[in-house]
């Protein structure tokens, strides 16, 4: 037969069941605290991934479009260098394509390349060097203008009636405007050297022609 169980033993079990349930109540306050910790932390890692993968695409847009307006401003620029380079220019293709390993902001880059473009596009004057091609200009001009004025003269005679009058008149219109037709050969000369037609030059040619076409006018008489 069984034993009776004494209050005291029953007390003490009772007891050593309480501790047990206030134990377990503890671990599972502590498993909750630690699971709502872990899902707080995971929340936060997936929103600092969300936030990372908006940036990265934010980067890659800007990216794209900073590449695009790169490429479209390196191709302007080439396009205008093979302009200055002229015929020697057409025999080259595409832009190069970006070195391996190039470093830089590219928008600083282009823009020392537009600086030096400005640069090279603003010609200067011609050289003292082409005076003499200069005085050529001018007295062919002259030379021009009075065999012109001559061949005037000649048809006025040639016709007679009103034209022998307006003709000389014309070809002396034409002889005088002499020195200035030795600008255009000038002209072509400076686009030529990629230089600007400047006073200098155009002091030159006007005196040469001046001087050649008063010779000229003294030798007719």
């Amino acid at each position: 037969m069984n034993e009776p169980v004494t209050s005291e033993t029953y007390a003490a079990q009772v007891r050593r069941l309480a501790d047990l349930t206030a134990r377990v109540h503890a671990q599972r306050e502590e498993a909750r605290t630690w699971y709502e910790r872990q899902c707080a932390a995971a929340d936060r890692a997936v929103a600092e991934a969300d936030e990372q993968v908006r940036h990265a695409e934010q980067e890659l847009a800007d990216a794209r479009e900073l590449q695009e307006r790169v490429d479209a401003e390196a191709a302007h620029l080439w396009q205008q260098l093979r302009g200055r380079l002229g015929v020697g220019g057409r025999r080259l293709t595409g832009p190069p394509a970006p070195a391996a390993g190039a470093e830089g902001d590219p928008v600083l880059l282009l823009h020392r390349v537009r600086e030096l473009l400005d640069r090279t596009r603003q010609p200067g004057e011609l050289p003292g060097s082409v005076n003499p091609m200069l005085v050529l200009c001018g007295a062919a001009g002259a030379v021009l203008a009075y065999g012109l004025g001559m061949g005037a003269r000649a048809a006025g005679v040639g016709y007679g009636g009103d034209l022998a009058v307006g003709m000389p008149v014309l070809a002396l219109v034409v002889t005088l405007l002499g020195p200035l037709v030795g600008l255009v050969p000038a002209k072509v000369l400076a686009d030529r050297r990629h230089a600007v037609l400047g006073p200098r030059p155009i002091t030159v040619v006007l005196v040469a022609g001046v001087l050649t076409t008063a010779l000229l006018l003294v030798l007719g008489r």
